[in-house]
């Protein structure tokens, strides 16, 4: 992509001007290996090591829990990559292809979805992102006050909103020095924390029923790919058509997975060797993998973990713009972004300043927003496997078109994957906000805390679109390919 293009340099400090058009032939660029960097970036935060310990509040051994991460970080960054073969096959952006499934007006549901999705987590990283260089310079003897956390908020929503704006040559040149230096950075600290590992006490943690293994494993589907499905076209939508699409896929699962799986493996022999950083970790991540280091490296792990949040954030405000304008939304990408990255920064406010206890109530929210968009992902695997020719580029932007302005049949299938899926979600340990889930657990006896509603929904999505879309692919594709735009 830009990394391989002559005057990239160049392009990368110039505010990108598509938005969710389809990308010019002429701008088309680049190879499936490049598609590395941005998804190693927004990967390969130090808060993976923390993932080691979550999962082992579910009461898994240390095998069980190594066994289900490893399934669920790679299965899950696998339908990243595969829906990602909709951004080379089209040329727009995920939440845009997404017409051909629901219609060009039907689409605006799961586009607000994403949207909402997108911006809480990018919410988050950005308050993880501050919170984390509070606590270091704390640990330091530093001020770390309001005063700090307002100029640390300050220079994270700076770059993260600029990047948004610059767009996409940027991210890419970005990501690449963000996965290398963060890459270095994380090695020092896991060579650093390593004396920490009893391997003994790991090994000897109780084996647990099956109920608690998949509900690790839907907690790891849930925090790892499908957080980042709605968003995998955005980024291979400047690949040559003619692109390898096994290169696609793999370089898409292997860039996101490999460091999520390292860092799992860290987390769990260090959360393993101590329950008392294990309780540490669920109360403050960053702080509690901040108090295993000597003094000394204490500025590098600020660095790092800062870095690996705004990896991710910047992926999510770029992404959440692209989802904006393809609600509906008549504005420039730039200004998309705009918006976003200020309710970003309003939403970090109310968490750093103001809210007593968000993080619980919030991951309960985007748990709650993972079922619809675990139904969303599987109808858009099933609608890759079932598409076997081009789009047609000009009728995704026509509701009078092909792909129609509401296709009825899919909204049906969302909404009763949705319904569905929630009646086998156990929220209600997040906030009595929730209590209303979980309607249905009574049919899974000993799996209630599992969160079975996510498979549940990803399944009906998949197999319901099976079988109710196929007809209208072939009704789409009856009609013949048109050119693409050239």
């Amino acid at each position: 992509m830009s990394t391989a293009t002559e005057g990239g340099s160049a392009a990368a400090l110039a505010v990108e001007q598509n938005g969710i058009n389809v990308i010019h032939e002429s701008e088309r660029k680049g190879a499936p290996r490049d598609l590395f960097w941005p998804w190693a970036a927004a990967n390969i935060s130090v808060f993976g090591i923390a993932y080691g310990a979550f999962l082992l509040y579910f009461g898994v051994s240390f095998w069980q829990a190594l066994i289900v991460g490893a399934i669920g970080i790679a299965v899950s960054f696998f339908f990243v990559g595969v829906i990602a073969l909709a951004g080379k096959r089209g040329s727009a952006p995920t939440l845009v292809l997404s017409r051909a499934i629901f219609g060009v007006d039907g689409n605006r549901v799961p586009s607000i979805l994403s949207w909402v999705l997108t911006v809480g987590w990018e919410t988050v990283l950005v308050s993880l992102a501050v919170l984390a260089t509070s606590t270091v310079l704390g640990a330091l003897g530093f001020d770390a006050g309001v005063g700090t956390q307002v100029v640390a908020l300050v220079v994270v929503a700076a770059l993260v909103i600029g990047a948004g704006v610059m767009g996409f040559d940027l991210i890419m040149r970005l990501q690449k020095w963000i996965t290398i230096a963060t890459g270095v950075l994380t090695v020092v600290y896991v060579v650093l924390v390593l004396p920490q590992i009893d391997l003994g006490a790991v090994l000897a943690l109780p084996v647990a029923e099956a109920g608690a293994v998949i509900g690790g494993l839907m907690f790891m589907l849930t925090g790892f790919g499908l957080g980042w499905v709605n968003a995998a076209a955005d980024y291979s939508r400047y690949l040559p058509r003619s692109a390898s699409s096994r290169g696609v896929v793999g370089w898409t699962t292997f860039g996101a997975s490999w460091a999520p799986a390292l860092l799992l493996l860290v987390g769990l022999l260090l959360a393993g060797s101590s329950t008392t950083l294990l309780d540490a970790i669920g109360a403050d991540p960053v702080g509690a993998l901040s108090t295993i280091l000597p003094t000394w490296f204490l500025v590098p792990f600020a660095i790092v973990a800062v870095l690996g949040f705004v990896g991710g954030a910047v992926l999510d405000i770029y992404s959440s713009g692209l989802s904006l304008l393809a609600a509906g939304l008549k504005l420039p990408r730039a200004a998309a972004v705009g918006i976003d990255g200020a309710l970003m920064v309003l939403g970090t406010i109310f968490v750093v300043f103001v809210a007593q206890d968000f993080f619980g109530p919030f991951q309960g929210f985007l748990i709650t927003l993972g079922v619809p968009i675990a139904a969303w992902a599987g109808m858009f695997i099933a609608d890759i496997i079932l598409r076997k020719q081009p789009y047609a580029d000009a009728e995704l932007y026509d509701r009078r078109g092909r792909y129609g302005a509401v296709r009825w049949e899919s909204i049906v299938l969302l909404v009763v994957g949705t319904a569905i899926g929630w009646g086998f979600v156990s929220n209600a340990f997040y906030g009595d906000a929730f209590l209303w889930q979980g309607y249905f657990l009574g049919l899974t006896p000993g799996f209630e805390g599992a969160n079975l509603g996510v498979l549940i929904s990803l399944l009906i999505g998949f197999v319901g679109y099976l079988l109710l879309g196929r007809a209208a692919v072939r009704r789409q594709e009856a009609l013949g390919a048109t050119a693409p735009v050239a």
